[in-house]
């Protein structure tokens, strides 16, 4: 939905900094930030309808990430960004919580539709 708040957590600079131009074009409310950690930090600050989780970053991945979101009990939905080597990690971060996962690279509309999915659930939950 245009206006959601998107955090797209990638330590791939160039993917979040294209993708936030994107889905911020798109009418999105999108912030990027490069581990886990930052993460973290953004989502005690502020409140995001949709998460955009990478699974492998240098530092806290995105299992531990995922985790630690969990662990909030923020009332949010996270996707998951994976290789395509990666789905069985992306199967097991659905199982701890996870909404849906997209293989990189993704095409702006796929990952468009999936945060369209996300946000209708997360709002179904309300």
């Amino acid at each position: 939905m245009p206006g959601s708040r998107v955090l797209l957590v990638d330590d791939e600079v160039v993917f979040t900094r294209n993708m936030s131009k994107l889905l911020t074009y798109r009418g999105y409310k999108a912030i990027a930030v490069n581990s886990g950690d930052a993460a973290i930090r953004e989502l005690e600050q502020a409140d995001f309808d949709v998460i955009v989780l990478d699974l492998k970053m240098p530092g806290m991945d995105g299992i531990t990430t995922l985790k630690e979101i969990m662990k909030l009990g923020l009332f949010t939905e996270t996707l998951i960004l994976t290789g395509h080597g990666s789905i069985d990690t992306a199967l097991e971060a659905m199982k701890l919580g996870a909404y849906d996962y997209l293989t990189k690279p993704c095409e702006i509309d796929e990952l468009v539709a999936k945060i369209e999915a996300a946000w209708e659930k997360k709002e179904g939950q309300g």
